[in-house]
């Protein structure tokens, strides 16, 4: 395995222990102390996925977050000792892809990292296929190059997002509970808060909807889940 994980926490034991579990399962793996030097070694390095303290020196998880985003689509995993739901959801705001939170079980840790790659790895892989490109209701989704327009318009997801909405458009019509989402859209089979999908499915409003109030492309069905319509 050459999948290269960067961890970005000042904690040296949790760092530690985390690098000691990723290294048994195969992965190369970086470190930074602080989020200045987690921006720095991201944009040197090339990581294939982050694992992302909060409360750092320097720069702060949510500003480094925000910073890599900027330039980068690398899977992001918010490591969170703060369990209010306002700081959880701040994290998948400002892109990340999901959140941990401390303390944390290394086997669920594993099974997010795996999952997040795994993910990653077939949405390149399906990039090669005839059927790169979706057009419906305005928007185009090109699967080769992670891009989607509405009209001329490039819109700026993050890769969660587009995987979410590739899914969901492939599926048109059929409607998916977030539980189903997590399993197929983050690889999670057991761990996982649904609370990610609905950030995610709102954050993807925000984006493509004229008015993410009134949805036309991802439709609601109360208490059963969410389904693509246009």
């Amino acid at each position: 395995m050459d999948k290269k994980v960067l961890i970005v926490d000042d904690e040296k034991n949790i760092v530690d222990i985390i690098a000691f579990n990723l290294k048994k399962e195969g992965y190369q793996v970086l470190t930074a102390a602080d989020g200045e030097e987690g921006v720095k070694k991201t944009f040197e390095e090339n990581p294939d996925l982050i694992l992302l303290d909060i409360m750092m020196p320097k720069m702060d998880g949510y500003e480094a977050c925000r910073k890599i985003r900027e330039k980068k689509h690398t899977p992001i995993i918010m490591l969170t000792a703060r369990a209010e739901e306002v700081d959880k959801v701040l994290g998948l705001e400002m892109g990340a892809d999901d959140y941990v939170t401390k303390p944390f079980g290394v086997r669920e840790l594993m099974a997010r990292v795996k999952a997040n790659l795994r993910k990653v790895a077939a949405l390149q892989e399906a990039g090669g296929t005839d059927n790169h490109v979706s057009k419906v209701g305005g928007l185009t989704l090109n699967a080769d190059r992670y891009e989607v327009k509405k009209g001329d318009k490039v819109l700026d997801l993050t890769l969660r997002e587009f995987e979410l909405l590739k899914f969901l458009i492939q599926q048109k019509g059929q409607i998916f509970s977030r539980e189903v989402l997590l399993e197929k859209v983050w690889g999670y089979e057991y761990f996982g808060d649904v609370r990610t999908v609905d950030v995610t499915i709102r954050r993807l409003r925000e984006k493509i909807e004229d008015d993410p109030g009134k949805p036309v492309y991802i439709l609601t069905k109360r208490g059963v889940g969410y389904y693509f319509d246009c």
